[in-house]
């Protein structure tokens, strides 16, 4: 018996455009740097202060989507550390361009399934903040199996974090948002800031 919590199914559908000429000198050029490929050599968990170079608090972001906010946010932030997974190669590339634009040092990304990712090799308790912003929300009935923030997975981030640690959600779907809600409100070991059953103001 697996008595891993991931699910066959997965949370996305692995769509992406053209890489741009940037993008692709991006993955080739500095994800050896700044990327983490995941592969049968890829040490399980990661070794995180071996990863920077240094020990810092650990954000890590879920789907990060271009990559604009995480690379907004790493730059005003230099004395954290934070890990992007985005399953869609030019997302990555365009982070990738953002890091070296902004000159930053503390930043690394995953092109990978962030199910896999965080079950085999982000260590217990070793992230100060998770951020899952606008993922796919799966509007149809028969999708809403696909949606990535689930009892197991929500569990399984629980343990990632640090006591005291946040995970911080966002959707702009209200009926995302009321099954998000309903998701944590059952889940043990969490603490909602706002208030029970309430949701956080929009910063």
């Amino acid at each position: 018996m697996n008595d891993h919590p991931h699910r066959e199914i997965r949370s996305f559908v692995k769509r992406e455009g053209r890489l741009t000429p940037g993008q692709q000198r991006a993955l080739d050029e500095l994800f050896p740097r700044f990327g983490v490929t995941i592969d049968a050599d890829t040490p399980r968990p990661l070794n995180l202060r071996e990863l920077f170079g240094r020990d810092a608090p650990v954000t890590l972001e879920i789907g990060f989507g271009n990559g604009e906010a995480m690379a907004t946010m790493a730059a005003a932030a230099p004395d954290l550390n934070f890990i992007g997974i985005e399953v869609h190669r030019p997302g990555v590339g365009h982070l990738l361009l953002k890091v070296e634009e902004a000159g930053l040092t503390n930043v690394r990304a995953l092109n990978h399934d962030a199910v896999e990712v965080v079950r085999d090799f982000i260590p217990t308790e070793s992230l100060a903040r998770i951020l899952v912003w606008f993922a796919d929300p799966w509007p149809k009935k028969k999708h809403h199996k696909r949606r990535i923030i689930q009892p197991a997975f929500v569990e399984l981030l629980r343990t990632r974090l640090q006591p005291g640690g946040i995970l911080h959600l966002a959707t702009d779907w209200q009926h995302y948002a009321e099954h998000q809600k309903e998701v944590m409100d059952a889940a043990p070991g969490w603490e909602n800031l706002a208030g029970p059953g309430n949701y956080s103001p929009k910063p």
